[in-house]
């Protein structure tokens, strides 16, 4: 057993927070800062629904992710400039996307759209489930205006969701890859999870030989005990922000 590059036990987190309403004119928003990765979460609002949803009185969530040019030890291009966005950038915000509307009654919403952008200003490992944790807090206080303003009778979400990252390296089992770990894992894992412990999706792959059963249940257990923290992060975050608008009005 070795010792992490960051000196982290296996199932220590990054230092995590989470500041509200870093984008000032988006319903909701929420920078999260999990250790050296830092993701901008915005929600917008629109009145209407894509054209596959009109006259069914439903809403619909969804995200789009990205990364700032220098976000990453290297410069990389904006996908803007080249036309076309990378396999790996739809992917991403497809599952963003997925993770929010999985804890969202969209019949509840009505025939709203609401857009979360998750623009990645710093990334070291785990940006996706970063963007994820964030996006549900801007998503949380963009439907909490919409309740304010009298739009919606309640907010239409029936869980928390939140992300995290695990994988076997030399130091085993641990918690919340950055960079250096990711990069190296025998095998790494994204775990989507609800609160009240549902699973929303896991993505695992084996980098080098393939893994146990029993390795994967240790991930699994280093994620529920990771995203406790997550949850409970989120949940000061909009505390804190719902106060503040009480406090402004």
């Amino acid at each position: 057993m070795t010792t992490r590059p960051s000196g982290r036990a296996a199932d220590a987190l990054r230092p995590v927070s989470i500041e509200t309403g870093f984008a000032r004119h988006a319903e909701g928003s929420a920078l999260i800062r999990m250790g050296g990765t830092e993701v901008l979460c915005a929600a917008s609002v629109e009145p209407r629904v894509p054209p596959f949803l009109r006259g069914q009185g439903k809403g619909w969530v969804t995200a789009e992710y990205g990364m700032l040019p220098r976000a990453t030890h290297a410069r990389g291009p904006r996908e803007a400039a080249k036309g076309k966005q990378s396999g790996r950038t739809q992917e991403i915000q497809r599952l963003i996307g997925r993770s929010l509307r999985a804890v969202t009654d969209l019949t509840a919403l009505g025939e709203i759209s609401i857009t979360v952008d998750c623009d990645v200003l710093n990334a070291d490992g785990g940006t996706r489930c970063a963007s994820i944790t964030g996006a549900w807090v801007a998503l949380r206080l963009a439907l909490e205006k919409l309740v304010r303003n009298r739009v919606l009778a309640r907010v239409p979400l029936t869980a928390q969701v939140a992300a995290i990252s695990c994988g076997l390296t030399e130091a085993g089992a641990v918690l919340d890859l950055d960079y250096d770990e990711d990069s190296t894992a025998a095998a790494d894992a994204n775990f989507v999870l609800t609160e009240a412990g549902g699973i929303v999706e896991i993505q695992g792959t084996a980098e080098q030989a393939p893994f146990s059963q029993a390795q994967f249940e240790a991930l699994m257990r280093l994620a529920q005990a990771g995203t406790a923290h997550l949850f409970a992060a989120q949940l000061a975050a909009v505390d804190k922000a719902l106060a503040a608008r009480s406090d402004a009005s």
